[in-house]
């Protein structure tokens, strides 16, 4: 009689401390796919800056040269994404969204393998060196979901919650936002709450940003700011800031969508047919548009968009639209790039050119109510958008009219485009997936 009592007891002390065992290994995993991505994020920022600033020697000897090194450079890039880094293309957030949607099996794991993440740094440098305007931040997550998902794919079962924590810990790695990190992966990526993977998730970004704080130091990223908007006639800007940066976002995601959707008649047989002369012609208009603004759109627009938040406008009238094109044309291509930090720059110049308007307005709190009413516009995440600039600024006061800003922004902006960006364009790489999955049937 006793024994048995006692061999149960075993069993379930057995069975407890395997359980105990598989959370403990789910929680390392996490941290140390954590530690990973904010490694590489802070090795993605170092090399996005020093091919910033080649380009910028470059266009020093002559700023004609960009007629040819861009288009040039366009044209590398979208070979090397087509042939070589096959799903590189792009943001990177799509294929991320995609592979969550897919089954496990190679048809996911060929959206976020390891070849891909290089390809994508790879891809993103090259596009940097020739005065691409995009951003690191939607590459970093992507490369941090294929550096989580190899790390734990393998040991854990829970390869959505993979993707999704080193996808989070992307965004948190690369802005020093963790609260955007979290926002950003339930808002945008999941678009729900996945209580069993919250925690794991949450270790991840601390883990991320524990990394980046240890290599980059604690930095805000666009520096303190402190000014504020009083309550009374200066609010009389909140709904023509939120009503311009909805509508305009909402405008680059809708041509955004009508291009990758494929152009109709000639010009979308021509962009089939030559899509690697197609983005030497795009390369050829940044080129333009930074000779139009004085070199000051090319690359992310960090410099632009935070000299505007601190008082000083931009060294182009015209900065604002010739940003909101150089960047359309960049992402219109398909070579690798993300949207973040070149749409705060065009935000923050909408604010510049809104400020002759509202001139008893500091500029720095006009530019950052746009930043977050273009995000929002172009995203359609308002949580996001005016979480992560309120991190990027520490400016609380402005976080009441960013909330106001940004829930206008997201209504005019779905008026324009009824879809998500990301998700429209997770579309093509399910369809292509798909395809191929049943050719090889």
């Amino acid at each position: 009689m006793i024994r048995p009592m006692f061999s149960r007891y075993l069993s379930h002390i057995q069975n407890l401390a395997r359980i105990g065992l598989r959370r403990w290994r789910r929680r390392i995993f996490f941290l140390i796919g954590g530690l990973m991505v904010g490694a590489a994020a802070v090795l993605m920022a170092k090399l996005a800056d020093a091919a910033q600033e080649a380009f910028a020697s470059a266009l020093a000897i002559s700023r004609y040269s960009a007629l040819v090194v861009t288009p040039a450079g366009f044209g590398v890039a979208a070979l090397l994404a087509r042939h070589v880094f096959m799903n590189s293309q792009g943001s990177g957030i799509p294929q991320v969204i995609a592979a969550r949607e897919l089954p496990q099996g190679p048809m996911r794991t060929n959206l976020v393998s390891l070849k891909v993440a290089a390809g994508k740094i790879v891809l993103l440098m090259l596009g940097l060196l020739c005065g691409a305007s995009v951003g690191r931040e939607g590459p970093t997550v992507q490369v941090g979901a294929a550096l989580m998902f190899a790390a734990g794919r393998r040991a854990l079962d829970y390869h959505r919650g993979l993707l999704l924590a080193g996808a989070a810990a992307g965004i948190a790695a690369a802005f020093n936002t963790p609260l955007a990190g979290i926002v950003f992966g339930i808002e945008e990526l999941s678009r729900s709450f996945e209580s069993r993977t919250s925690g794991l998730v949450l270790a991840s970004i601390i883990a991320a940003g524990l990394t980046s704080l240890a290599l980059l130091g604690d930095y805000t990223y666009f520096g303190r700011t402190s000014d504020a908007l009083p309550l009374g006639q200066a609010w009389l800007a909140l709904p023509v800031c939120a009503v311009c940066g909805g509508f305009t976002g909402g405008l680059f995601s809708r041509i955004l969508i009508f291009v990758s959707d494929g152009l109709p008649g000639r010009p979308g047989e021509f962009v089939k047919r030559h899509p690697i002369a197609f983005a030497m012609a795009c390369g050829l208009g940044v080129a333009c548009c930074g000779l139009a603004s004085a070199d000051s759109t090319y690359g992310t627009g960090y410099e632009q968009a935070r000299n505007i938040v601190h008082g000083v406008g931009p060294t182009s009238e015209f900065f604002a639209p010739l940003k909101f094109l150089a960047t359309l044309l960049s992402s219109a291509c398909g070579i690798p790039g993300g949207l973040f930090a070149p749409s705060l720059a065009v935000g923050a110049g909408i604010a510049a050119s809104l400020h002759a308007l509202f001139q008893s307005i500091p500029l720095g709190a006009l530019a950052v109510v746009c930043m977050v009413s273009y995000l929002t516009g172009v995203l359609q995440t308002p949580i996001t958008s005016f979480v992560i600039v309120s991190e990027m600024t520490q400016d609380h006061a402005l976080v009441i009219p960013l909330m106001i800003a940004a829930l206008i922004a997201d209504a005019v902006s779905r008026s324009v485009c009824r879809e998500g960006l990301y998700h429209a364009l997770a579309r093509p790489f399910l369809k292509g997936t798909l395809r191929r999955s049943e050719s090889h049937k």
